[in-house]
């Protein structure tokens, strides 16, 4: 049994000595360190920067307004006997749009019509009795014909006729101008009162107010070409500003008027968007993705020398959707030229004086 013991001993002692058993040496922490790390390559694009026209661009909300616009009312009051139109019918200039019972002042009319005559008789009589032919009154002095208006009472008649005439026709609703019904609430047999009976809106043309800042009232002038488009909508309707208000509201801004065309899809009190062009002449001109922030301050990165990241303190002057005009911030101490690479991508992670390499 012992002599059994000893011979596993023996067998295990001589395995242990062959070269499959011998212990691997611990690994140098300093080598590891040295396979795990390996430096960061940024790849990045550039542009070479150059003084171009730089197209400016201010986009606004505004509202359409009618440029011929007019609350409608009555001359007179009564009850409405006849509305022969609705909300949305177009009518013409001198059109008919709602008409009243007129049975008072038809009579007011007659009555006037009678004193009317009768006074013509006594005028005539004045005259004759001054020694004037009343078959040619035109011959009779004026300051004379006025005294026998007064005396006869016949100048007073004319102008009651010319009022009872005048009422009649206010019974009358007619369009002043040429069209498209709103805001009829009114209906036959309802009085007319101190609201306005409809709203006459011309929409052959519309104006379109918005605000602009401060900042803008030098980019803006009379004239101007902009763009008009409804929300949700593609349609582009194309204008011009017509005015431009010297004064700065409270808000700091500036109220703008621009003129465009009516057409279909275009109603009184839309929401638009408005949108004015113009190029800035010899600005440095960046794409958007070029300007990073650091530390709350607008930066971006020049290819230096050696493919290091130059870091750039600057300032957007102007914006538009896709580039950003720029100068060098000086109070940074900072240098921008024509003819600087600038990175335009990968630029996010990078630092001042980080390796960078052009993508290929």
């Amino acid at each position: 049994m012992e002599l059994k013991k000893i011979a596993w001993v023996a067998a295990l002692a001589a395995l242990c000595l062959l070269p499959g058993c011998k212990q691997k040496p611990a690994a140098d922490p300093e080598d590891e360190s040295k396979l795990a790390y390996a430096p960061e390559v940024n790849e990045v694009e550039v542009i070479t920067l150059k003084r171009e026209a730089f197209p400016m661009q201010l986009v606004a909300n505004g509202k359409l307004a009618a440029a011929q616009r007019s609350a409608l009312y009555f001359r007179e009051s009564g009850q409405i006997v006849d509305i022969p139109v609705q909300n949305g019918t177009a009518v013409g200039r001198g059109a008919v749009l709602a008409r009243l019972d007129d049975t008072e002042q038809q009579a007011a009319l007659e009555t006037a019509r009678i004193d009317l005559a009768r006074t013509r008789l006594e005028y005539l009589d004045v005259l004759a009795g001054l020694g004037y032919a009343v078959a040619d009154t035109a011959s009779v002095p004026a300051e004379v014909r006025d005294l026998a208006g007064i005396r006869s009472g016949y100048t007073a008649a004319r102008n009651s006729y010319a009022k009872a005439q005048r009422a009649l026709a206010g019974t009358v609703l007619r369009a002043p101008f040429g069209g498209k019904v709103a805001d009829l609430q009114l209906k036959r047999w309802d009085r007319t009162g101190s609201e306005p009976f409809c709203t006459l809106i011309s929409d052959g043309t519309y104006d379109v107010t918005f605000s602009a800042l401060e900042s803008e009232y030098g980019f803006l002038e009379r004239g101007q070409s902009v763009r008009v488009s409804p929300f949700g909508s593609e349609r582009t309707v194309s204008g011009r500003i017509k005015s431009i208000n010297p004064t700065i509201d409270k808000n700091g801004q500036i109220a703008v008027t621009a003129t465009i065309p009516g057409g279909a899809g275009l109603l009184d009190g839309m929401n638009v968007k408005v949108t004015v062009d113009k190029d800035m002449p010899a600005q440095l001109v960046v794409p958007k993705s070029a300007v990073v922030i650091r530390d709350g301050l607008e930066v971006l990165f020049r290819y230096g020398e050696g493919g290091k990241a130059e870091w750039v303190y600057v300032h957007t002057v102007r914006a538009n959707s896709e580039s950003y005009a720029v100068t060098a911030n000086t109070d940074r101490g900072a240098t921008l030229e024509e003819g600087d690479r600038v990175i335009v991508s990968g630029n996010l992670n990078l630092a001042d004086g980080s390796k960078v390499v052009l993508k290929q």
